[in-house]
């Protein structure tokens, strides 16, 4: 008999009554009944329910060890009687008698329960995240990512695609975000860079003729954390194609995202491959005040500048007349709601740093508020007749710059939505957000910027960047977004050496800048680049989405706290002295902040 287990802790059947079994595991839970003894055995399969009486050598050995002990059970697989079945168990038709135990290792006293699901401090979960992990839906989501990587990989095989792993020790990239710098012993005073993105890398392998590539790669970007995005590092389904349309990436991918979706959605619909709606981004933020739209909240933003030209509001009147915009987003059948519930959402978009968030009501056709009362009731009328609206629905209003009232109207459509009970939660709602704008203005630097991807192909190629104005060009560019996430980014890349160039000299820098940034690209695209593009998708974010978890903390095995430490190993620490000698830095304490 193996010294250890006959079977794990999830096998045992009806069909094993009467057999002598091993097992072993950690005490889940124990409950002492007067004599007798049960206990739950876990491990990572499932429990046992385990039985210990007074005839039971292994009754006083149990009875003193505290739970998340180890211990290794020899005994008898009897059948319960048929009130104590347990439905919810896979072993729930019987129980082991304990003949003897083996203590394999005696847990102390813990500093968190683990059988029990309720909330706990989160320092204290990622301190001791061992035992966090033991717990069942933490370990159950793991499990899940496990099964999510397996299955992405088997799918991108089974679409020709090759998995190749790019080099983790780097050269600093302009992904958008800081790079995580290492020093260098050999190289006194040089640093590589971890890998924001294998995006150079895997370009490189299409000029060198490799045709289709893929990896599950670990990114690492030195960015303030969010419930969205790991401090840190983060994995995507990194792809790259050669010869290929952006159209042809999307029909490519729409089948493996969307049968790994299906695969771990349950009951929940996931929109169908091929059917991904294809919304361009200026579309976007119009109608959902977003580049992430949820599309199970049916609520549609309108713009309805027009009808504030000449109003008797006169504030919307001044916006439109200085060039700001009216947004309007709909509640729908909200007459039966008090008019605290339209104040509360102005006073939200208050603490979210607006002005405020302006709203008519409507009930049986009657318009009531500040704006329909000095607009008119004819003209408001007019603009319900125009947006669709019945008699008994609301409205709010954001007004100001384009950019601010689109912000504003986009979340004030998810709070809408989510206040109302409007959003499908049976579904994955997946489209494409396509023809990005290529450039922004930055305001801040006073300068054209790169909107996103600066290795992409602008749509128009070298003709569109001499010759139109940079703010008006799109780009081959595209997002993939479920239920309001961003869950993967790309696009055709600009393989033309002459173009990459003038792309960059539109926001300042030079020929030799390119060459000396981006050398290797640079260089390897004089000789002969097929056209090629691709897109990653973030691994964390969708297993997320599929385990319903809140934050990716709870799809990830050792994350960081909300402040990019790691509790459990105690990082970032200080270096000793004999290694910075060995790298020949010194640390410098940041200047003293006034009034520190």
């Amino acid at each position: 008999m193996h010294p250890y287990r006959t079977h794990t802790c999830a096998q045992l059947s009806s069909a094993n009554v009467g057999e002598t079994v091993r097992l072993s595991g950690w005490i889940h839970r124990k409950r002492d009944h007067g004599g007798v003894l049960f206990v739950d055995l876990r491990d990572h399969y499932g429990i046992t329910q385990i039985v210990a009486d007074t005839d039971s050598p292994a009754l006083p050995v149990l009875e003193g060890l505290r739970v998340e002990s180890v211990i290794t059970i020899e005994g008898e697989v009897k059948a319960r009687v048929a009130e104590t079945v347990n439905e919810n168990l896979s072993t729930g038709e019987i129980e082991v008698f304990a003949r003897g135990v083996t203590v394999q290792s005696a847990a102390e006293e813990l500093p968190m329960p683990v059988a029990d699901e309720q909330p706990y401090p989160e320092d204290i979960r990622l301190k001791y995240r061992f035992l966090d992990l033991r717990r069942e839906t933490l370990h159950k989501n793991i499990m899940t990512r496990v099964a999510v990587i397996a299955d992405m990989r088997a799918r991108m095989a089974a679409a020709g695609f090759n998995e190749f792993s790019t080099p983790i020790l780097t050269a600093s990239s302009p992904e958008g975000a800081r790079d995580f710098l290492v020093p260098s012993r050999i190289h006194t005073g040089k640093f590589y860079a971890l890998p924001q993105a294998p995006q150079q890398y895997k370009q490189l392998l299409m000029v060198a003729g490799f045709d289709r590539y893929f990896q599950i790669a670990p990114c690492f970007r030195d960015e303030d954390p969010r419930a969205d995005r790991l401090p840190g590092e983060f994995y995507q389904l990194d792809l790259e194609m050669s010869f290929v349309t952006q159209e042809e990436v999307w029909e490519t991918m729409e089948p493996v995202i969307q049968g790994t979706f299906a695969a771990f959605a349950g009951d929940k619909a996931v929109t169908p491959a091929g059917e991904f709606p294809r919304i361009p981004y200026d579309e976007a933020m119009l109608k959902y005040g977003s580049d992430k739209p949820d599309l199970r909240n049916p609520l549609i933003i309108s713009d309805v500048s027009a009808h504030f030209t000449q109003s008797g509001f006169g504030l919307f009147e001044k916006i439109v007349g200085s060039g700001g915009v009216v947004r309007v987003i709909p509640a729908p059948a909200t007459h039966e709601k008090s008019r605290k519930f339209f104040d509360d959402m102005n006073d939200w978009a208050r603490k979210e740093g607006y002005a405020g968030l302006g709203y008519v009501t409507r009930k049986g056709g009657e318009f009531g508020g500040p704006i329909a009362k000095n607009h008119g009731p004819e003209r408001m009328a007019e603009l319900y007749a125009e947006l669709g609206l019945g008699e008994n629905d609301g409205l709010f209003f954001a007004a100001g710059k384009a950019a601010d009232a689109a912000k504003l109207a986009g979340a004030a459509r998810i709070r809408i939505g989510e206040e109302l009970g409007l959003i499908d939660e049976s579904r994955f709602a997946l489209c494409w957000i396509v023809d990005f704008p290529f450039y922004e203005y930055d305001e801040d630097e006073k300068k054209v910027d790169f909107s996103h991807n600066p290795f992409s192909m602008p749509q128009g190629g070298i003709e569109a960047l001499e010759g139109q104005d940079p703010l008006t060009i799109k780009a081959f560019q595209y997002d993939l977004v479920c239920n309001g996430y961003e869950i993967a980014s790309g696009s055709i890349r600009n393989h033309m050496p002459e173009t990459m160039v003038k792309a960059f000299e539109i926001v300042g820098l030079s020929k030799a800048d390119v060459e000396e940034r981006f050398g290797g690209m640079y260089r390897a695209f004089q000789y002969g680049a097929p056209p090629h593009g691709g897109m990653a998708a973030g691994v964390d974010r969708i297993v997320m989405l599929l385990c319903g978890a809140k934050n990716l903390r709870e799809i990830t095995l050792f994350p960081m706290n909300q402040r990019a430490e790691d509790l459990l190993m105690g990082a970032p620490s200080a270096p000793e002295p004999r290694q910075l000698r060995e790298l020949a830095l010194r640390v410098v304490e940041p200047p003293k902040k006034e009034g520190a």
